[in-house]
């Protein structure tokens, strides 16, 4: 089984993004380095957009970018690869503060089509 993520992203009307998002029932353990995931697509960029303790407005983030392609593929994301969406935040996320994960199709015009099969830390 797996989450699949589709439809039209479009930036028409200052709009532009698909995601799905889980928050996180226990907390991360503080030496996790990373966020693995298990995805195919259709060759598109997508991100990862990670929220935290810190995070208390609705537009702020973490994000970290990633390609999909069309067969099953496994993606390790850094959280040091992770960028604050604005300068109130720390410039990378801290592990233990994380209180969920976005899958997300954002800020372009273009068809969506993300399977995700697996989600984790490392």
């Amino acid at each position: 089984s797996f989450a699949r993520l589709t439809g039209t992203v479009s930036t028409a009307n200052r709009g532009g993004f698909i995601q799905f998002r889980r928050q996180l029932d226990a907390p991360v353990p503080a030496d996790t380095g990373g966020i693995r995931l298990v995805v195919r697509g259709n060759g598109e960029r997508y991100f990862i957009h990670l929220r935290t303790t810190g995070t208390l407005l609705p537009w702020q983030f973490y994000q970290s970018g990633f390609e999909a392609p069309g067969t099953w593929t496994e993606v390790r994301l850094p959280l040091s690869s992770f960028r604050a969406s604005g300068s109130l935040l720390r410039a990378t996320p801290s592990a233990s503060t994380l209180t969920s994960v976005g899958v997300v199709a954002y800020g372009r015009d273009h068809e969506a089509l993300l399977d995700v099969r697996e989600i984790g830390f490392y």
